[in-house]
């Protein structure tokens, strides 16, 4: 096989939650210019119309669907609806998530259930699903986590999203055990750890040690547009055939210094 054939994804199906904006969108363009069928889960419709539109303008072949994965028992007719739009999930991108800021001492239980249901519960009964349903009886799949650098290590001064960064370490570690358990059935469990990249969700602790961040990245930048689609595409094709359990830092070297 040609170099360039083991990252062509022609043929493939794959579902990214948290699709519509940010990183989910950055991955689902990477995953559907490589040639994959792209499903796009978000809770906002209005945001999903935009996703779609922006994906189809580049050919990309794109089904949407409105879903909230905080509500567990909504998965399986989720992935029915995949299953039936496409036929099967190849790639699995586990992205949505959610944070919240505030003191360990005073941080009100309903955030961190909220976080925490979002960021490892859900990963864990959507990749359940998937995995039986598509992956294991065909002995093919790939599943890519979106952990984050924040679960490598503790709280960074200025930062109090001590179930962020819990959840987010769990979902390196859940890759690790998923890994270990689905590698009989040929099926990739990996993650990426994204650093500082413009989203929503960082907007408001940028403003706050932004510079800070960018002066102590030997690259001397956050992430931009372009920065997850080469790993992402990576891993979810071929050319990462004998890689599994492992996490991929894309945070422009911050995390080694």
């Amino acid at each position: 096989m040609k170099t360039a054939d083991l990252f062509n994804l022609k043929g493939k199906v794959a579902l990214v939650t948290g699709g519509s904006r940010g990183l989910g969108l950055q991955i689902a363009e990477g995953l559907g210019d490589m040639g994959a069928k792209v499903a796009i889960t978000a809770r906002k419709a209005d945001e999903l119309v935009e996703a779609k539109k922006h994906l189809e303008a580049r050919g990309i072949e794109v089904h949407t669907i409105v879903n909230d994965l905080s509500k567990f028992e909504a998965i399986p007719a989720m992935v029915d609806e995949v299953v039936k739009k496409f036929g099967t999930i190849d790639i699995l991108v586990n992205n949505a998530g959610a944070s919240w800021g505030a003191p360990a001492e005073q941080y009100p239980d309903e955030a961190w259930h909220k976080v925490m249901n979002l960021n490892i519960n859900a990963m864990f009964f959507l990749s359940r699903e998937v995995g039986r349903r598509c992956m294991i009886d065909r002995k093919s799949g790939k599943i890519i986590n979106i952990a984050s650098v924040a679960g490598l290590s503790g709280n960074p001064p200025d930062m109090t999203t001590i179930a962020y960064n819990t959840s987010k370490g769990a979902a390196v570690n859940f890759t690790r055990a998923l890994a270990t358990e689905w590698g009989k059935y040929n099926i990739n469990v990996n993650a990426i750890c994204p650093g500082f990249f413009p989203s929503k969700m960082a907007s408001g602790i940028l403003e706050k040690i932004g510079a800070r961040v960018i002066a102590a990245t030997p690259l001397g930048r956050i992430g931009g547009e372009e920065d997850l689609k080469g790993v992402a595409a990576f891993l979810a094709s071929e050319a990462s055939r004998h890689i599994t359990g492992q996490y991929i830092a894309v945070d422009g070297g911050n995390s080694v210094t």
